[in-house]
């Protein structure tokens, strides 16, 4: 698949990309929705007033000028798949050349990204995290309850989960602010108050809810590709040391609300449809118990994609050292679908609506290589990261820079996923 456009070769955004996001030309203009491609960002704005995405499953909405991809989200399968096919006749070499043969509309339609301010791509009205790898879920539990009893009795029976906070999810590149809160240093002192000493990351991915479902409808394991818009990479940032001692018997509270980075760009789930992979099985040949029926999935249920951490400190960014890579790993490490976790969400009649974020919770291997998290990496802070600058991490530390990344890789093209990237500021005084 071929552009008109002079794509760089390695570009993580070609033709069978396209992922959606919402941007503003830096200094001036309304937020509105577009693509990215290569090096740009092509306006659906421009586009759409201009009558070029005027596909029928549209039925005459105006959808991409609002600041916000939840209407486009709420038009459904059908649209989802006309306009991104749309997009890509109108794109290709060989394709409508309505774009193509207007250098006046290209002019006004194709933005730089590195002139493009970057938003939120939705308005999240709700956000529950996952807690859907099983490597994750067993280094935690070795940590705190000892091999023989890691894992939760539920945990290979349904898909845990908590509901997080909306308003705290930023856009990658919003700087992210220390946590205060309560912690207990010692099991035989009380709690003490002030900013998180065990300031962590969780690399995760993320789905955004397109078509919502009414109340009371649950919403089939079958069915929830025509209700799932595209992924997303997520950064569910974690105070460690507040977590330990809040987390029982409700769950994370602080530990979990003070910020959650999103990358700017979605990537459509028909865009992941070649990198769809079996997951871990399900039942009796890998001595796991199956599902019940609501959730029996056939396969592939997992996505092949690569995730990497990096990390720089700011002695690197004044000595010039690029960010270290501290952990790559990979979504099929997920041994709950996404799916799945839509089917289990609303089994019992919750109602979803468009825009809702449902993240995977961290994404471990099966090696420390490919740990999802600080706490992880560095076991609890007993086994520092060592880092080319010759520091070591065992938690955060102010002005880190942390960078998440990921990417597919098809025949001969990479659909990228873009970065989630937050840059962590001192807690304000107490």
């Amino acid at each position: 698949m071929r552009s008109f456009l002079d794509l760089p070769a390695d570009t993580p955004f070609p033709l069978q990309n396209l992922p959606y996001g919402v941007f503003s030309r830096r200094g001036s203009g309304a937020p509105r929705v577009g693509v990215a491609v290569g090096t740009l960002v092509l306006d659906l704005a421009v586009l759409e007033a201009e009558g070029l995405l005027a596909v029928p499953e549209l039925k005459g909405a105006h959808v991409f000028g609002s600041g916000t991809l939840n209407p486009f989200m709420a038009a459904g399968r059908g649209a989802w798949r006309a306009v991104r096919a749309r997009l890509q006749d109108l794109l290709a070499a060989d394709g409508d050349d309505a774009l193509r043969e207007s250098p006046d509309l290209q002019a006004k339609a194709l933005v730089p990204q590195r002139e493009a301010t970057m938003h939120l791509p939705a308005e999240i009205g709700d956000y529950t995290d996952f807690y859907a790898s099983r490597q994750h879920a067993t280094n935690v539990g070795v940590m705190f309850r000892g091999r023989d009893n890691a894992l939760m009795p539920n945990w290979l029976h349904l898909p845990v989960g908590y509901h997080g906070r909306a308003s705290s999810i930023v856009v990658s590149g919003t700087p992210v602010r220390r946590p205060l809160g309560q912690t207990r240093p010692s099991d035989d002192a009380p709690p003490v108050f002030g900013p998180s000493k065990q300031l962590d990351f969780e690399l995760e991915m993320g789905t955004f809810v397109g078509v919502g479902n009414a109340q009371g409808t649950p919403i089939a394991v079958g069915e929830a590709d025509d209700h799932l818009f595209g992924y997303a990479l997520v950064n569910d940032w974690s105070a460690r040391d507040v977590q330990r001692w809040e987390y029982v018997p409700l769950g994370p509270f602080l530990a979990k609300n003070f910020a959650t980075t999103v990358a700017p760009w979605v990537v459509p789930a028909e865009a992941m449809v070649p990198f769809r992979v079996a997951g871990e099985p399900q039942d009796a040949s890998a001595g796991n118990p199956e599902p019940l029926p609501y959730l029996r999935q056939p396969e592939p249920r997992a996505l092949d994609v690569t995730l990497e951490v990096r990390l720089e400190t700011e002695r690197m960014r004044r000595e010039g050292v690029a960010p270290a890579v501290i952990s790559r790993s990979n979504a099929r490490n997920l041994y709950w679908s996404f799916q799945q976790q839509l089917a289990h969400h609303t089994v019992g009649g919750c109602n979803m609506r468009p825009g809702d974020l449902l993240a995977s919770g961290t994404i471990s291997g099966d090696d420390e290589g490919g740990y999802g998290s600080l706490l992880e990496i560095s076991w609890r802070g007993e086994r520092p990261v060592a880092l080319p600058s010759g520091e070591t991490r065992a938690f955060l530390q102010d002005g880190d820079r942390l960078i998440v990344a990921g990417w597919a890789e098809g025949d001969g093209y990479r659909v990228g996923f873009g970065e989630a990237e937050g840059l962590i500021l001192p807690a304000r005084e107490a």
